[in-house]
């Protein structure tokens, strides 16, 4: 399979890059525009999950003892699989559908609306399995009765706050301010000082110097992380390019590259202090970091489940406020206990998107001249 991603990231790679070059002064705007800091809280909290808080710790050990990582250092490669230029799959899917799908109507195909559809319930499933693996690692000895109970209740509360647009909003802003208050408390519990925090980041260096090593899989690891922001990528466009407040190209690519890194690497690099010190993150920092987490589950849900839902139909609308929490509660929650209990994986999501992509890359070439600009 990572012959046919590095495939994928090459072609959408390019078209990145022609689009931010060739239309770099077209204006994007969504339906529903937002002042900007609402806009990349949204884009944020959305287009990130609970992986963000749970995987670097053991990614630092992974990448500190394995040989395929040797060329850089742990936080570098951290910074490579989260950071950067793999936000570059999200320009290309809020262009998209700001410019090309108002015209072409390619997701309003039957079968690849349905398709679609699928792949978002099922990534945002496995947002939720993430939370429920990983809890025991930051609630030592929790019981499984109470793990799989605090899972349900999360994704509950994602599915009642999808119900108002406003919510998602409001949990945006709120997650994104919790997230920095998160940064800002490590930091001073660590007591790394400025020096200590400018002496890590430095490290961060080496992600750009190594930039061409991160573009196609370094191993079988990489390639989950790179399926994984595949999968994401068309409904995090689909939603976000919703609220997009008239960027020209270039500065939407310039946004989604630089601003969503900057909390990534003071997060990351403050994290790999602990790491590299042997400091232990149990007690109030590992309770703090959950805390954060949920809230970025309920965010991730929350705008997903209102984006499948507005595009099969599900809408609290067709059926009333509590049918719709019930059938949807149901729905995500058994698809998380799938990939708990069946051989399920992210990745195959991730190749079912890197087939939407194909199919839209051909249907679009076909009806180009719909694209072509009219002639007076």
């Amino acid at each position: 399979m990572n012959w046919i991603l590095s495939v994928a990231i090459g072609v959408t790679t390019l078209t990145s890059l022609y689009l931010a070059v060739r239309y770099r002064s077209m204006r994007l705007e969504g339906v529903t525009p937002v002042p900007v800091l609402t806009f990349m809280a949204i884009l944020f909290t959305s287009g990130l999950d609970v992986g963000l808080l749970m995987f670097p710790m053991v990614d630092f050990e992974i990448f500190a003892s394995e040989p395929d990582y040797a060329f850089a250092n742990p936080l570098a490669l951290e910074f490579g699989f989260w950071g950067f230029l793999v936000w570059g799959f999200y320009f290309l899917t809020t262009f998209y559908f700001c410019v090309v799908e108002p015209k072409l109507q390619l997701f309003e195909i039957p079968a690849v609306k349905l398709v679609n559809n699928l792949t978002i319930i099922g990534t945002c499933a496995f947002t939720g399995y993430l939370f429920l693996h990983y809890l025991p690692g930051y609630i030592e000895g929790i019981p499984d009765a109470v793990r799989y109970t605090l899972v349900a209740v999360t994704v509950l509360v994602a599915v009642i706050s999808s119900t108002q647009i406003r919510f998602v909003k409001a949990l945006s802003l709120t997650s994104s301010g919790l997230f920095f208050a998160l940064i800002a408390g490590s930091f001073f519990a660590s007591n790394m000082g400025i020096s200590g925090l400018v002496g890590t980041m430095g490290q961060l260096g080496e992600y750009f110097g190594q930039l061409p090593q991160f573009v196609f899989p370094i191993n079988d690891y990489h390639a989950f992380y790179l399926f994984w922001w595949f999968a994401w990528s068309i409904m995090i466009g689909q939603f976000v390019s919703r609220f997009v407040t008239g960027f020209p190209a270039w500065q939407l690519l310039l946004l989604l590259l630089v601003v969503p890194s900057i909390p990534i690497a003071l997060w990351f690099s403050v994290l790999y202090w602990y790491f590299a010190n042997e400091v232990s993150i149990a007690g109030p920092m590992s309770w703090a970091m959950m805390g954060v987490g949920i809230l970025f589950v309920v965010n991730s849900l929350d705008s997903l489940t209102r984006l499948y839902t507005h595009n099969i139909g599900f809408t609290v609308e067709a059926l009333g406020t509590a049918r719709y929490i019930a059938v949807n509660w149901v729905i995500l929650l058994g698809l998380v206990l799938a990939f708990q209990f069946t051989p399920f994986k992210i990745e195959w999501v991730g190749l079912t998107v890197v087939g939407i992509y194909a199919t839209v890359y051909t249907l679009a070439f076909r009806r180009r001249r719909v694209l072509q600009p009219s002639r007076a």
